[in-house]
């Protein structure tokens, strides 16, 4: 069985046999569906990993130190790597560096801004399910933009997906130990707009990568916005932190969130370059059910799990399922 769609590896392959000409539609094997699957559910391992340490580490630190920390890391793994791995030629375009800057701007700095930032107001457990909307938006952006296809199965998987999510925030707000009427009104809004900014970043990436720009060239020119745009909103506002700011014990903590998120990245635009927008990003939510998992395992004073949880998060695993069948 053949799944078309517009990749860029085969589209690079086409360029050096037709002469620089990019074909308008490409078919190739379902197995890249699959092979992107299991790379999203990796993926989800290390946001569920990155989570709950910006948790912990927010618990008594800042936000802002933990993005800071986060992004230098990246910063760290992704741009050396990508300078070494593609020299000379980076395969760069006007139109890939500014897709890439685009998505830097857009999911790394402004989606993890609101994202973080929830997670220190409301928690990892109920952030997790209110960011785990954002398949419909990477869906929805991706058929318009990108012209992906989207079957019944896809809207079945994607719609069971969010049920769980939904049911488990619901759970999770009405059995949070701390009383829900003390979380203002807006900051439940901010893991919503972390999942609108989270789901337009894929179709940028998917822009990029059409151009030919390899997945570490991408990932080093976005990380490179995003860092750069928030040293500056730091010096702006004359938060930027100190040495002795970052030598604390929850900078542990942010080192291994950076380090998780490192690892998402390099999982997540790998299986961007190899599926589709709307197969890989519904089954990175599956995050919220490891989320929920290593809460009840590593972190019971500070996130709490009951068995409907469990019932509800089965939902979001079987959402998976469906939508990786019907891919």
């Amino acid at each position: 069985m053949l799944l078309e769609t517009n990749l860029p590896w085969e589209q690079i392959a086409r360029r050096a046999h037709l002469g620089g000409v990019p074909p308008i539609r490409t078919v190739i094997p379902t197995d890249g569906a699959f092979v992107g699957a299991a790379l999203a559910a990796v993926a989800a391992v290390a946001v569920a990993v990155q989570s709950l340490s910006v948790r912990v580490g927010t618990d008594r630190g800042r936000t802002s130190d933990a993005l800071v920390v986060v992004l230098f890391a990246n910063v760290a793994a992704i741009i050396p790597a990508a300078a070494i791995l593609y020299y000379p030629d980076y395969a760069i375009t006007g139109r890939s560096v500014v897709a890439f800057v685009a998505a830097g701007l857009v999911g790394t700095l402004f989606g993890r801004i609101f994202y973080y930032t929830s997670i220190e107001r409301i928690g990892a457990s109920r952030s997790e399910p209110l960011k785990a909307s954002q398949p419909l938006h990477a869906t929805l952006v991706a058929v318009l933009v990108l012209g992906e296809r989207v079957t019944a199965g896809h809207v079945a998987g994607i719609l069971l997906i969010v049920a769980g999510v939904g049911l488990i925030s619901w759970e999770t707000a009405r059995n949070d130990r701390a009383n829900a009427d003390d979380i203002p009104r807006f900051a439940l809004a901010l893991p919503l707009a972390a999942a609108f900014l989270f789901g337009i970043e894929p179709t940028l990436a998917k822009l990029g990568f059409a151009e030919g720009t390899p997945v570490l060239v991408g990932l080093a020119i976005k990380t490179a916005a995003a860092t750069t745009g928030f040293l500056l909103y730091l010096r702006f506002k004359n938060d930027l932190p100190t040495v002795g700011d970052l030598r604390t014990s929850n900078t542990r903590w942010y080192l291994l969130a950076g380090a998780a998120n490192t690892a998402f990245l390099l999982l997540y635009y790998v299986a961007l370059s190899v599926s589709q927008v709307s197969v890989v990003v519904p089954i990175i939510q599956s995050s919220p059910l490891i989320v929920m998992i290593l809460s009840f395992a590593f972190l019971s004073r500070l996130e709490r799990v009951t068995w409907k949880l469990v019932a509800f998060a089965s939902l979001v695993v079987l959402g998976a399922v469906v939508l990786t069948a019907f891919a």
